[in-house]
């Protein structure tokens, strides 16, 4: 890093110590005469050395013999190579692509795919492949991706958890828009708070993000970006119902105001109101649940003055009502005459973004996020009650440019968070403010062919956590055509949320023990993690058809962490680590194209993932060692009336996972060490009438399998192991649906 920065110190001595090369690029446009083209690349084939044409199309760059070659290169422009003989001034027209011969290509855009060109391993997931399944919310949006592992938190709410790289979603930074957005109170369900039909995108970094958007990320980066009032449907319907007696209702309504406004209304709601128990627990299978959530999104664009703007306002209303299938709120609410759970939640958001690029220098641009959400959650789960209030205010200020030219990009800015939690933890109220500013400079090289580099560094101050460093480097190099070899590292910092994170422990019969260490929060100390990681991406013909085989391996180190220790069956502890905590993954995929409209995808992964508990050094529970993984999709050919038939299919199969101890537990209620390996089948099936109208069915878990005794002392809910977080696997059997969609353009 000192060794970029010096270099980047000696550009502007260089510039102005050697012999200039000055001249002009003009716009080829037949309508005007000599108009000068700012923002064009001008640099010398095979030589780190480059400027930017200015306002008028001039431009001053160092000139030698051996400079030979001078390549002008634009965005919308044929890229042209210059031949140089001397120092004399030139003047050159770069001709619109629009101005090239016709060349139709015809491609069949890949749903999922990850770039041969950026030096961060980002993996792009489209509309297309969320469609792919019923995707309610966000947390159901990646069973067909396999970089993301889904399972369910508990056998009681119903609520899904994400893990990336065997680490659970606290460690992964989950944005909205690039605004952080499900952490703090909304850890645990704030996934299913984002309905699928309001994603547009996923970006799915794997391993530390950028220092752009914090010092959180330890994992990786899930980024969700939502639909745009100016380019989603003026309106769009999305009906579904499923077996289990879930029903949810999506609609858009979007308007285009003016040539520069746009807004749109996205109406989401649920409701289950029918009660199941198939396997005769006496527990329900589904909670009860409704949620409403309403979002008014407005956007501003304005081309000629660059200025862009969205403002979100989204409320949501979310109930839950979980336990026994004879569990009767109005009477039965924290007693002992049968176990329940309601979890209601209230929360508001408002965000803002404005963005400015110059139009006349188009690599200078500065961006502005404001975010502000008030969370409230009041909860019961059985005896134990949980209320947790949170405000969040999010600032980042973003500033890009180059430096000598577009090779050499920089980001930096300022950023300001601040967070208010009350808690109240059975009768224990936790309360905290937690303040942090800090400030970030990303340098990012391209030499526009084989390098790609990242170095990112920022500095912030926490009320809690102190002052620190957050450094990450990212790399990207092509030996090759089609090839991508990647390198990371970086450093993560967080505070853990230990209650709000862990509320699936409040529906056990465990007691809480947390371990003071001296620590601002709780009285733990903040959880610290490096990463480290390598990937490989190679793209190549088989049998004359498109294919493509990524690698990719990384592990995490903690250097503190919070211990969330389960092997105690009537006690869940935490304290900070005293020893090796880590986790390991490695992944390989092949993805295969063996004819049009037919893709195939393969991957198998492998984790190890120890941490050192008081008991000693240990597989960290419910984690599968080995998984594979195959989603095939095929597309019939679009008819005349612009209707086809799609299909879709995802299986995964999981080895077996080490269960938390329960050998202090009478027999009866004692697990075996591991669970039994088991395999999942999902499917789905869409009729595409037209572009307006289509129709889809399908089933999860087609097989069928169900985690036995899921609910542990399921009729002795009040005794003392009484445990419904061991889940390893489906709870529910098998669940079908179908639903329809209807847009209008």
């Amino acid at each position: 890093m000192k060794k970029t920065l010096y270099i980047l110190m000696l550009i502007p001595v260089f510039l102005f110590s050697q012999e200039k090369l000055s001249g002009v690029i003009y716009e080829d446009n037949p309508d005007t005469k000599k108009t000068g083209l700012a923002g064009a690349n001008v640099y010398w084939l095979g030589y780190s050395v480059g400027v930017v044409t200015d306002i008028n199309g001039k431009f001053k760059i160092p000139y030698k013999k051996e400079y030979t070659k001078l390549i002008v290169s634009y965005i919308g422009f044929k890229t042209d190579t210059i031949s140089v003989e001397n120092s004399k001034d030139i003047s050159h027209w770069l001709k619109p692509t629009s101005m090239l011969d016709e060349v139709v290509l015809t491609q069949q855009k890949k749903s999922t795919s990850v770039s041969y060109i950026k030096a961060l391993n980002i993996i792009n997931v489209s509309s297309d492949e969320l469609l792919k399944a019923a995707c309610c919310n966000l947390a159901e949006s990646f069973e067909t991706n396999p970089s993301i592992d889904v399972n369910f938190t508990d056998a009681i709410s119903g609520t899904r958890q994400i893990k990336m790289l065997g680490l659970t979603s606290p460690n992964i930074l989950i944005t909205t828009e690039n605004v952080p957005s499900i952490r703090g109170a909304a850890q645990a369900y704030g996934l299913s708070f984002i309905p699928g039909t309001w994603v547009e995108s996923i970006q799915i970094t794997k391993g530390t993000g950028s220092v752009v958007n914090g010092f959180e990320s330890i994992a990786g980066q899930i980024n969700a970006e939502l639909r745009k009032p100016s380019t989603d449907d003026k309106l769009f319907v999305n009906a579904y119902a499923s077996a289990n007696g879930r029903t949810e209702l999506n609609t858009h309504l979007n308007t285009k105001l003016s040539e520069k406004w746009s807004t749109g209304l996205y109406l989401h709601g649920n409701l289950r109101n029918e009660k199941f128990d198939k396997n005769n627990d006496s527990f329900l299978d589904a909670p009860l649940a409704k949620q409403i959530n309403v979002m008014n999104r407005w956007q501003y664009t304005n081309t000629e003055t660059g200025f862009v703007s969205f403002l979100n306002l989204r409320y949501l209303n979310d109930e839950k009502q979980a336990g026994q299938l004879n569990f009767n709120p109005d009477v039965d609410k924290l007693t002992t005459n049968f176990w329940g759970s309601e979890i209601n939640t209230e929360r508001l958001d408002a965000s803002l973004k404005l963005g400015y690029v110059n139009p006349n220098i188009p690599y200078q641009s500065l961006g502005l996020q404001l975010a502000y959400s008030n969370h409230n959650q009041d909860s019961y789960f059985g005896l134990n009650v949980y209320d947790v209030k949170h405000q969040s205010v999010y600032s980042n200020l973003i500033y890009n440019s180059i430096i000598s030219d577009s090779r050499h990009k920089i980001k930096t800015g300022l950023s300001y968070t601040h967070d208010t939690y009350h808690e109240l933890v059975l009768d224990t109220n936790y309360n905290r403010n937690e303040n942090s500013v800090g400030g970030f400079l990303e340098y990012n090289y391209d030499d526009l062919g084989a390098i790609n580099m990242s170095a990112g560094i920022r500095i912030d101050h926490h009320n809690l956590l102190g002052t620190f460093i957050t450094p990450r480097f990212h790399i990207r190099y092509s030996r090759w055509e089609k090839s991508a070899f990647r390198a990371s590292f970086g450093r993560g910092k967080r505070s853990a949320n230990i209650f709000t994170e862990n509320q699936k422990m409040f529906a056990t019969s465990r007691t809480i023990n947390i371990f003071n260490s001296g620590g601002e929060i709780y009285g733990l100390d903040p959880e610290i993690a490096w990463n480290y990681g390598v990937s490989y991406l190679q793209g190549f013909n088989l049998f004359g058809r498109k294919a493509d085989i990524n690698m990719d391996f990384y592990r995490t180190d903690f250097k503190n962490q919070v211990v969330v220790d389960w092997e105690n069956s009537t006690e869940i502890s935490f304290y900070n680590l005293e020893g090796e905590s880590y986790s390991d993954s490695f992944q390989a995929e092949f993805s295969y194209n063996p004819i049009n409209h037919l893709n195939l995808k393969l991957a198998y992964k492998y984790y190890n993932v120890k941490t050192q508990y008081k008991s000693g050094k240990k597989l960290t529970p419910l984690i599968p060692k080995n998984r594979i993984f195959a989603n095939v999709s095929y597309e019939t050919h679009v008819n005349k009336n612009g209707g086809n038939w799609k299909f879709d299919a995802t299986y995964n199969w999981l080895s077996k996972q080490r269960f938390p101890s329960t050998s202090n537990s009478d027999i009866e209620y004692q697990l075996s060490k591991f669970s039994p390996t088991l395999s999942t089948l999902n499917m789905q099936v869409t009729k595409v009438f037209s572009p307006k109208f289509e129709l889809y069915v399908g089933g999860e878990n087609i097989t069928n399998v169900k985690q036995k005794n899921p609910v542990i002392s399921a009729e002795n809910p009040f005794g003392p192991y009484f445990d419904s977080t061991l889940v390893y696997g489906p709870v529910f059997g098998s669940m079908y649906y179908t639903g329809l969609r209807y847009k209008l353009n």
